[in-house]
């Protein structure tokens, strides 16, 4: 049988994806159902416990396959970059209504009606997708229930234009391994969030991301705004041409730093040395601007 990455491949030792028939051995073969995240966000871990590690965390209208359904926890695997894991079946919906706005603010706070005055209930992080089905004054009412600030909102085919802008607002958010909301995430999802904002796909984790993401470059012609620089194990987002942006452990944060000094303590005390810069077909405009959210 094939080799697959567990972390990308929908299966167990008891049940497999039906499309993986054939190509992997299980007792048990289903074809998943259509799903829809309607929770403002989940967690995605390798087990269905509670104090299991986090994979990745995934966001309000994110579409996901369910294979399985046990004691409160759903074995899924998500739309948005195939990554397999388990996740509170409560977080889950059905698939329609599809999404038609993303939310463009760091946060969102929802509430019981259109009414700022009123306690807020949950908040939707930069990235998360909703369907508005009414609108009053400037708030509009969710699919999902409650209201949101319809200025924090832009249609699903507005992005914006520099997706290090994106990742320069998310400077300071504190670091979390796993994280993807602006509450806190890790250097592969500042990433993968960034680039998901200016309309561009991206794998989760950072040996995904090198393999999958731009062209590689060496130093001689000079870095770049946008250039992607790799270790094994983090990655960080370039500037410009000297300052590195990326969510570390070192200062527990976003954080904006020389990328010499960077690289030296990383070479030195974790990563060891760079091993690949990557160049995207739409680098970063120099101007740091991005496009207006609309309505």
């Amino acid at each position: 049988m094939a080799t697959f990455d567990k972390r990308l491949t929908p299966a167990r030792s008891d049940l497999a994806d039906e499309r993986l028939r054939g190509l992997v051995d299980a007792p048990r073969y289903v074809a998943g159902a259509a799903r829809r995240v309607t929770a403002p966000s989940a967690p995605l871990r390798r087990e269905p416990y509670p104090d299991a590690p986090l994979d990745t965390e995934v966001l309000m209208g994110d579409p996901v396959t369910v294979y399985d359904e046990h004691e409160g926890y759903a074995w899924v695997q998500l739309g948005s970059d195939g990554y397999v894991g388990y996740m509170p079946s409560e977080a889950l919906g059905p698939a329609a209504p599809a999404p038609t706005h993303r939310v463009t603010a760091l946060r969102s706070f929802v509430y019981p009606g259109p009414n700022l005055k009123l306690p807020h209930s949950a908040f939707l992080s930069l990235g998360a997708v909703v369907t508005p089905v009414e609108v009053r004054n400037e708030y509009v009412r969710l699919s999902t229930g409650g209201w949101v600030f319809g200025g924090h909102l832009s249609q699903m085919h507005e992005h914006a234009a520099d997706f290090v802008a994106v990742a320069e607002r998310l400077v300071g958010t504190p670091y979390l391994w796993g994280g993807k909301t602006s509450l806190g995430l890790d250097c592969s999802g500042l990433v993968q969030l960034s680039l998901a904002m200016a309309g561009m796909a991206a794998p989760r984790d950072t040996d995904m991301q090198q393999s999958a993401l731009g062209t590689e470059v060496g130093p001689d012609p000079g870095l770049r705004r946008g250039d992607l620089v790799f270790w094994h194990g983090h990655v960080g987002i370039m500037l410009d041409e000297a300052r590195l942006l990326h969510a570390n452990g070192h200062h527990m944060a976003v954080a904006i730093e020389e990328l010499a000094e960077a690289e030296h303590r990383i070479r030195e005390k974790s990563f060891g040395p760079i091993t690949a810069v990557k160049r995207l077909e739409r680098p970063g405009r120099t101007d740091g601007t991005v496009d207006r959210p609309g309505h």
